[in-house]
């Protein structure tokens, strides 16, 4: 299904139809930012970034929450 006719279909759902979809679409983004921040984190891409967290903390440029 190309992104013209999602639109298409979208565009002609009832308000709870939409509401549901957005849900949906809600959860599925989630869910896929989750296996990419897992893949990046399982392959090493974030290890600057906490190794650059550490360093500030250690370094005492952190405040509490």
């Amino acid at each position: 299904m190309s992104v013209k006719e999602l639109e298409k279909a979208v565009s002609v759902l009832s308000p709870e139809e939409l509401r549901e979809f957005r849900v949906w679409f809600a959860d599925f983004e989630m869910a896929q930012w989750d296996r990419e921040i897992e893949q990046d984190s399982n392959s090493g891409r974030l290890d600057h970034l906490i190794d650059k967290a550490m360093e500030d903390y250690r370094a005492g440029r952190t405040t509490d929450l």
